[in-house]
Parts: C-alpha cells; structure tokens; sequence
C-alpha cells in the first residue's frame, strides 16, 4: 500500500505486479518505468522486473488494516485481468474488496475481453469500481464488454488520450476520467478531443474527471479546462465493515 499521486485515488494497492504491452496506449508504460526502478533498488516484489506477472498472497491482508476509508487504485503496477493471473487468484481480490466494504476500489484493465469471461464468477459489491482505458477508437469495444459485466460503478479511463473519441456510448458508464501523456517523448492530446468528450459527458449526465494536459512538464501545464479543474466522481455508497 502506498499513498498516491494520482489525482483520482488516495492510495494504490498492488496484489498483482508486472504485466505485458496490450495496446498502443501502453507505448510509454509508466509502470513499466517504475519496476525498473524499483528492481534496481532491490525491492523483492519486483525483482523479476516488469514482464514477469506475479501474485503475492501476503498483500492481500493489507486492506484489512487501514483505519479509515480509503479509496484505492487496485494494481497500478499490473492488470488484475492479465491472462497470467488465475482466476483463483483474482477471486481472492475480490474477496477481501467485498470483505471492506468502507472502502472504494478502483480496479482499471485493458483486458475487458478476460474481465467479461471471468465476471460472473465474481461478486460485484457496492465499492468495486470497474474500469476500462479507453486511449483511442481503436480499442472502445472495451466499453461493450465493460458495460455487460455486474459491476454497480462502471468507468473510463481516458488516459494517455491519443486519439478523439467523437462518439462515445455512454450508456451505463457512471464516470471518465481523461488525461495527457507525460514523460520524455508524449504525444500530444488535442485541446478539442478533450473538450469534445467534457462536452459528451455533460450531455449524458455522467461524471468527467480532467486529469492533467501531460507533456514533458505535466505540473506547468497543469489540468485546467475552460478555465477550472473538473474533479467530477460518482457518489461513494460506503459501509461500515462487519
């Protein structure tokens, strides 16, 4: 568990590390940086490097722990639906997510192909947000697949945006979150498919979270639209825990 700078979450938790390229939205993964880094400074998780996936079981206590709600990013180093991570495995996740019902858990994968096999064998609670990148045309099938599966809270994730997105179906779609690429070589996001896929959102009454512009300098361009920060979520139905 650690605490998180990603604008949308307060921590990140990491049952599941190391992951493969799936589409052109993983060119520069930042996951992928962060492994190698953290390989190099010897942390075992991540001794096998980034390609390797890998469970551990002993992560899995982890939420158990925390005090007060929380709301948790779920492997951002890896994918949960990796076709590399048993199901066995996954349903173990799930379990402690349905076991801390005082907390949100934002799970994020590319393979909604997997997460649509597996989702009936799953018990989707209240606090599981599920969530599919949606980084170009190519590849919004993911919202067909995501949109079929039992999760209450169903999102996009619009981020590195490479592409306009003109005809979203957001039917079923509770939130979007949209970002730049940063890093040393991003690729630019268009001013319009930004506002394009606000605009969508706001026509269709779902919330629209504006991450950040990217770039090489992601802080000096900052993550202003039309002059204010969209920081839009979907209302946490939270619980006590029993």
């Amino acid at each position: 568990m650690a605490k998180s700078s990603i604008e949308w979450t307060e921590l990140t938790w990491n049952p599941t590390t190391g992951c493969s390229k799936n589409s052109a939205g993983c060119k520069f993964c930042y996951a992928e940086v962060m492994s190698k880094r953290l390989q190099a400074m010897r942390v075992d998780k991540y001794k096998d490097g980034f390609k390797k996936v890998r469970t551990h079981d002993d992560a899995l206590a982890t939420p158990y722990s925390w005090k007060k709600s929380k709301v948790v990013f779920v492997n951002s180093m890896s994918d949960l639906f990796h076709v590399d991570v048993p199901l066995e495995f996954i349903k173990k996740v799930f379990k402690v997510m349905n076991e801390n019902p005082q907390h949100v858990f934002q799970v994020l994968t590319k393979r909604a192909d997997v997460l649509l096999q597996y989702h009936q064998e799953l018990k989707w609670t209240h606090n599981i947000w599920m969530g599919v990148s949606v980084e170009d045309e190519q590849v919004t099938d993911r919202i067909d697949l995501l949109r079929q599966t039992g999760a209450r809270v169903k999102f996009l994730s619009c981020e590195p945006l490479i592409g306009p997105l003109p005809n979203l179906n957001l039917d079923g779609i509770d939130w979007v979150i949209v970002g730049g690429e940063s890093g040393h070589k991003p690729r630019p996001m268009d001013a319009d498919w930004v506002l394009d896929i606000q605009e969508q959102c706001d026509r269709a009454g779902v919330a629209f979270f504006f991450k950040q512009w990217g770039g090489k300098n992601k802080k000096k361009a900052g993550r202003e639209l039309n002059g204010r920060t969209y920081d839009e979520m979907p209302e946490m139905e939270l619980q006590r825990s029993v």
